[in-house]
This record gives C-alpha cells, structure tokens and sequence, in this order.
C-alpha cells in the first residue's frame, strides 16, 4: 500500500501552493543516514524537503530523493542562496550548481538564506531573473525582519511569497508574523522545537498528557494552527513518523494562548541584523 502523503497544502501569493508540513534536512552529512531518513519521511507522508547551499548536503539529497523513483511533480524542493555566493552573477551561477547537485530541471522554491546588504538588491533580482528563466517557481526569503522587507519593497519587481524564519513557541514573533500575513507572504518555521529547547517545558507537557501527544506534536500543531508552514527534521525513522502524526487532533483555543504567552523572544540561532550587516554568520 501506498504511504500516506501530507496533503494540505497553501496557496502562495504567485499562485503555487506548497505543502504546510515539510522534512528539513540541517546536519545531515552523510549519505547513507539522508537515504534512511528520506526513506523514512516518504514513507511517513513527506513530500516538500528543505535543503540549503549552507548545508552542504544538496549532493546527497540529490540521490537519495533519486533512489525514490518518483515523478518529480509529486515533490516540492527548497534550497537558499547561501551568503558567500550573494550578488547578481554569483546567485546565477550558485543555483545551477544546486540544480546539478540535487538533480532536477527546477526548484519549487527559492529562497535567499540571509539578508546581506552589500549584496540585498542585486541578489533579489536574480531571483526575480531565476523565476523568469523557469529555473525556479516561486521566490522567497529567509530570515528577513520587518526592515528587511520594507526595504526590499523599494526596489523589487516582485515580493517574495515565503520568510523562512525561526519560529517556536520561546520566539513566536507575532509582530513578523503578522505583517507577513498583511503581505500575503506565508511565514515558515525553521527550529520549530527551538532546536528541542521547548521539549520539557510543564506547561507542554502537560498540554501533550492531555491528548495524548508527545510534547513535540503539541508544539507542530500549534504552529499549523497558526497558519505557518513548518519543517521539524530528524534522522530517527520513528520521530519522523510521529512528527507527521498532528492531523488527527486539534488544540482548542485555550491551549494556543498557553502555548503563546510562552514566548520568551530567545533565539536559538543567528541574529538577523547581525548577518544583514557583517555578511557573515557567528
């Protein structure tokens, strides 16, 4: 019998949609373990997986989606303009090599890793440019903050139609979120566990007791709830089953305010300013 595929999807400002749930693939660095869990999370019902130039593993998710045999209009691939190759001609460039390595004709999405302002406008537009060649669908950015978007908005043909943020109940910012939303740009979570940070915290554990969820399904659901795309990776085949266990079960609105009145503003990761103006990660 055929696995049972993640469904839902949402409509993007371009008119694509993409699905809510995807498999995020940070850290794996060996073929072997990206065959096992890309295994895994076909079989648990992924069908859009997130890659990065940064991650350096485009190569081997290449093969391992491959080994799949699958159409390749039944997957949905991401990768992200890393920052050492933003810039006009770089960006170009970059992204056939990425297309090389993950061995397809197209990206379904696009993504710029980091703000990086010596390179901000000239990286957007080759986006702008990839989209129009067919080389990839949709276009979006990572880590942009308010200003960030603001900013680009002075010069863009086009408003990206993703922010890939970090997003988890210790930084939910609601702020960002909602003017992603006043822009018609979905917002997606990456450390949607806060890097598991969240995992033993009382109050979601005790949500999870409730309905007999592990505390990591209770912090997904939350997200998709919200109305976020969301991409938890693991390179456990039974995490990642469970993970895409969240469809049967709602929480009710007295739990997502529990859940939201967590936030803590405390980032696992880099701080996008930071990145914006040295150009480099720390």
């Amino acid at each position: 019998m055929a696995p049972t595929k993640i469904t839902k999807t949402i409509k993007l400002a371009d008119g694509n949609r993409m699905p809510v749930m995807g498999f995020g693939t940070y850290k794996i660095g060996d073929q072997e373990t990206m065959n096992t869990a890309i295994d895994a999370a076909w079989n648990a019902g992924y069908r859009m997986f997130d890659t990065a130039m940064l991650y350096r593993n485009e190569d081997i998710l290449g093969p391992a989606i491959q080994q799949l045999g699958l159409p390749r209009e039944g997957l949905f691939l991401t990768s992200k303009v890393a920052e050492v190759v933003q810039g006009y001609d770089r960006t170009m460039k970059a992204v056939e090599g990425s297309l090389k390595r993950l061995q397809t004709d197209y990206l379904d999405l696009l993504l710029v890793h980091w703000p990086v302002r010596e390179y901000f406008f000239d990286t957007w537009k080759a986006m702008e440019q990839l989209k129009a060649d067919g080389k990839v669908r949709s276009i979006g950015v990572s880590n942009y903050t308010i200003s960030h978007l603001e900013l680009l908005a002075t010069q863009a043909k086009e408003m990206p139609v993703v922010n890939q943020v970090e997003y988890h109940p210790y930084l939910n910012q609601q702020a960002l979120f909602d003017y992603d939303q006043e822009k018609n740009i979905v917002t997606e979570a990456w450390s949607p566990l806060g890097r598991r940070a969240v995992l033993d915290n009382p109050m979601l554990m005790k949500i999870a007791k409730h309905h007999q969820k592990s505390v990591a399904q209770i912090v997904l659901r939350w997200e998709l709830q919200h109305e976020l795309v969301t991409i938890p990776k693991s390179t456990h085949p039974d995490r990642i089953k469970e993970n895409a266990e969240i469809f049967d079960f709602d929480l009710d609105v007295d739990e997502m305010t529990m859940i939201d009145i967590l936030n803590r503003n405390e980032r696992t990761g880099n701080e996008p300013e930071i990145v914006y103006e040295t150009g480099k990660q720390y």
